[in-house]
């Protein structure tokens, strides 16, 4: 495994996806920015409904990265490869129902789940040397958010 440096437009676009899970937690907490929210976007776009949603959005987004991975291998690597691909996408389904405490439990599962598939995927070379570094920075700021969301 090359550890190479993360490219820009991947650090770019993965930070700038952090912002609805930044925005949730900080709107949760902070009373103005709750209201400003609902009043311009509504009430979805704010707190705990915002993270969930994106949550389970970006968890089954994930999983159409995992299954780009997949197309790389053969044989027995590729089933287990696609097999793996479609389980964040399977969880977050599942996950997202219930109350946002439950939910944002269940997605914090997931996400510490895709960690280790991905981590099954970077092992094979599938994934770019620096694929770990990146998502272990993202992993970290999405856990967080939706922790403060299920202890909320």
């Amino acid at each position: 495994m090359t550890r190479q440096k993360i490219p820009a437009a991947p650090l770019a676009l993965g930070l700038a996806g952090l912002i609805p899970f930044v925005w949730g937690t900080l709107s949760l907490f902070i009373p103005a920015l709750q209201e400003f929210g609902s009043a311009a976007f509504g009430a979805r776009f704010v707190g705990p409904y915002v993270q969930v949603f994106y949550g389970a959005i970006i968890l089954a987004f994930m999983s159409g990265v995992l299954w780009g991975f997949a197309t790389k291998s053969s044989g027995r690597e590729a089933v287990v490869g696609y097999g793996l691909s479609v389980l964040p996408a399977l969880w977050a389904f599942f996950a997202a129902g219930g109350g946002h405490s439950s939910a944002a439990l269940g997605l914090i599962i997931g996400y510490i789940g895709l960690l280790g598939i991905e981590t099954w995927f970077v092992q094979r070379t599938l994934a770019p040397g620096w694929w770990m570094r990146l998502r272990l920075i993202l992993s970290a700021v999405v856990i967080t958010c939706l922790a403060a969301t299920a202890l909320a």
